[in-house]
């Protein structure tokens, strides 16, 4: 048993990001979420349009995972996920996306409405959004027949069908979340993935403090893979490989030092091994999957892979090989 659980940082958002969280709260309470604040459909978009305010949907989402694993925990938990079903302006909103969006207008402050969030939830860690304002995301797209076009918006770009060529946020200097920037400088570890990678990993290494935070840290950095590569919309046949290009592709200069994958989602194994280790990194394939024939990540799986990966790290922690200064 380790002296100290680890400081981890987890970047994401929805049922990916999610999956994540619900493996690290099995190993450490000193859990950081930075969630990707980019939707723009459903109750978060309605409410992002109508106050003004950062989507609340996937910091909500967040947070339901790291509540406590205690009757007030779960009740809480199920209070937030609550939808109205009705035939007014209620309808599909969700409990927590109005409690979160109330605490912001109340409190003034989107940092300290989640952090009240999560101590009615008891939750094992903190929630942050990745920047202090709403992002959009732009995509150009290419078609089987080679024309490119432009796809204005998160839950547009993640429906759509083409390859993805390029992402961009707008503004595309956002200010990042400095609590978010100051947990990854602290962390001694750093999650990329699971998750829509173009609308919900990716948009991390585009917000400039991030992505510098991300170079400067002494942290490791382990990518999770996805249980269904090939999926349906925005990475519709990309091979388990190029998961690891696009990542090179928008932030060359990102150290990544381990990737998870559930094997049954590897097309070529001797493929996703070598790009692995063009990128200096360690691959861990371990079953990870529910194994029920969903795509969905089991937590108690999942927490043994990263306790894997961590044990083969130990003692490196901190002492990454030429440290950015």
């Amino acid at each position: 048993m380790r002296a100290a659980a680890p400081a981890v940082v987890a970047l994401g958002g929805g049922h990916g990001l999610s999956a994540s969280l619900s493996a690290l709260r099995l190993m450490t309470d000193r859990i950081t979420a930075v969630v990707t604040v980019a939707d723009d459909g459903g109750s978060s978009g309605r409410l992002r349009d109508e106050l003004g305010v950062l989507p609340p949907g996937d910091l909500r989402m967040a947070l339901a995972a790291l509540c406590d694993e205690s009757d007030w925990g779960r009740t809480w938990r199920d209070v937030l996920q609550h939808r109205f079903s009705s035939t007014g302006d209620l309808d599909q909103h969700a409990v927590g996306n109005l409690l979160i969006v109330a605490l912001w207008e109340l409190l003034g402050d989107t940092v300290e409405g989640l952090d009240w969030v999560g101590r009615l939830l008891g939750a094992r860690g903190r929630v942050l959004p990745m920047s202090s304002v709403p992002l959009l995301i732009e995509a150009d797209v290419v078609d089987r027949t080679g024309a490119t076009r432009r796809v204005v918006g998160q839950s547009a770009v993640a429906a759509t069908t083409g390859t993805v060529a390029q992402v961009r946020l707008e503004p595309a200097d956002p200010p990042a979340c400095p609590e978010a920037v100051a947990a990854i400088e602290a962390a001694d570890w750093v999650i990329l993935g699971p998750g829509s990678w173009y609308t919900s990993v990716l948009p991390h290494l585009l917000v400039p403090g991030l992505k510098d935070a991300l170079h400067r840290t002494a942290a490791r950095t382990i990518v999770t893979l996805n249980l269904a590569s090939g999926e349906s919309g925005e990475t519709a046949g990309m091979r388990s490989e190029q998961y690891l290009d696009v990542l090179r592709s928008h932030a060359p200069e990102l150290r990544i030092d381990a990737v998870v994958a559930d094997p049954t989602a590897v097309e070529d194994v001797s493929a996703l091994s070598a790009r692995t280790a063009d990128l200096g990194a360690r691959l861990l394939l371990r079953q990870v999957s529910r194994g029920d024939g969903t795509a969905r990540h089991d937590p108690l799986r999942l927490a043994g892979a990263y306790s894997d990966v961590l044990d083969g790290f130990l003692g490196d922690v901190g002492t990454r090989e030429n440290p950015p200064e």
